[in-house]
């Protein structure tokens, strides 16, 4: 078994640089299914989410090469299967994203049920009210789903909960639909806005993507030929944000998008830390115990679940009580029962939890339950007294490219990957 060994009790100092959108890529990937050429994606990160999206595309016909650290070449002139590898998309939750693009492409697919971190119900019935809307059957049975039309026809789809995934199924679904679709409740984030951004580079004609009224006008052929760049990953930028304050360090993160993350902007001046925005840059530092605070996440522009477990770090260590109010996933607290074992005082409830800030916490053997827990856990052990072992490194690499990498450079030390006995 793999482990990450932290020597902890240090500062965070430097600059760091991040990689494109996790969120962004699994979705964009298998979009690029719907164009029957060659699409040349830049800025992807090399994770594992991204690299078993990558074998289910060749699984389905698709040639892919990578032609730089972070760019994919993607062939899609040979796309007949219909049938995607159950074994292989069960693994993660991406992959209901095929569902959207060859309902476009060829009218038909079969896929498993989608899997990826525990976090509680996670039901995919707006994706397939949105897919029956527009003309398709689907069928459920044996773990898998089978979701086929004889023609797509644009209709006004309003989401009974804000949902991102479905928001996407349903602009990959609609694209090369006849006539024109409404979208009404959409999700807002910036990796919807990204697909739609890619997809309206491929040819497709998507308006309002970012408002909660999306309008797609059906096209008849998209594009042969596109080159196109990931947006960078909001919540790559705010786990650097938030270890900066958790270690009380001074990092400078380049390559992202300030706007992106707002909401975890003003909770960091809330609680006493620093933040400077300028152009694609952020600067954040601190040099003293956070306050206390209440949060809760939404959906964006909200406060990000995806970012919940890292500040969950931060306010084990703020001076006084602090509460977290989960609305996104009814599991996402798994982590707090690690954190306890290096001397947090976190009581966790259902989709709430007390946070009693503690002046410093203590090295200890912990297992990554997800991936946003995977990295919490590796800021935890930065900024604990003695040395951690973090177990479940698959959690991590996940979301995360070479963390352990990025964050020795800001701490001048190496944070060793290991093979354990155990």
């Amino acid at each position: 078994m793999e482990k990450l060994v932290i020597n902890g009790g240090t500062s965070l100092k430097g600059e760091v640089s991040v990689l494109g959108a996790k969120n962004s890529a699994i979705a964009i990937l298998p979009a690029t299914l719907l164009c029957n050429g060659i699409c040349t994606l830049h800025n992807v990160p090399n994770i594992i989410d991204v690299r078993l999206s990558c074998t289910i595309l060749e699984e389905l016909g698709s040639k892919l090469e990578w032609i730089g650290p972070n760019s994919l070449k993607i062939d899609n002139r040979d796309i007949t299967r219909t049938h995607a590898p159950l074994d292989l998309t069960s693994k993660f939750r991406a992959s209901y994203y095929l569902i959207g693009s060859m309902l476009g492409r060829l009218r038909e697919i079969e896929v498993g049920l989608p899997g990826g971190c525990n976090l509680g119900a996670r039901p995919i019935d707006q994706h397939i009210k949105g897919f029956e809307a527009l003309g398709a059957t689907s069928n459920l049975a044996q773990g898998k789903i089978h979701v086929k039309a004889n023609k797509l026809i644009g209709t006004n789809i309003y989401m009974d909960v804000v949902s991102v995934g479905a928001t996407i199924n349903v602009l990959l679904a609609s694209v090369l639909a006849d006539g024109t679709t409404t979208i009404d409740n959409a999700a807002k984030e910036p990796h919807v806005v990204d697909v739609a951004n890619f997809l309206n580079t491929l040819g497709a004609d998507i308006r309002g993507a970012g408002t909660d009224l999306i309008k797609v006008n059906g096209v008849k052929t998209l594009k042969n030929n596109v080159t196109y760049s990931i947006v960078p990953d909001q919540i790559e930028a705010g786990t650097f944000m938030l270890a900066a304050i958790a270690t009380k360090g001074d990092i400078i993160i380049k390559n992202c998008i300030p706007e992106h993350l707002d909401s975890l902007t003003s909770k960091i001046l809330e609680i006493g830390g620093n933040v400077e925005s300028y152009g694609d840059t952020i600067h954040v530092w601190s040099t003293k115990r956070p306050n206390k605070t209440v949060i809760k996440t939404l959906p964006y522009p909200g406060f990000p679940t995806d970012l919940q477990p890292q500040m969950g770090v931060v306010l084990s260590l703020a001076n006084g009580t602090s509460i977290i109010n989960e609305s996104i996933w009814d599991s996402r607290f798994q982590y707090t029962a690690e954190l306890n074992k290096m001397g947090a005082k976190i009581t966790a409830q259902g989709k709430s939890a007390i946070f009693e800030g503690v002046p410093f916490l203590n090295g200890a053997p912990v297992y990554a339950t997800d991936l946003r827990a995977g990295a919490a856990l590796v800021i935890a052990g930065i900024a604990a007294n003695g040395t951690t072992e973090i177990f479940n490194l698959k959690h991590i690499d996940r979301g995360y490219e070479c963390i352990e990498k990025k964050f020795s450079k800001l701490c001048n030390q190496l944070h060793k990957r290991i093979t354990s006995k155990l």
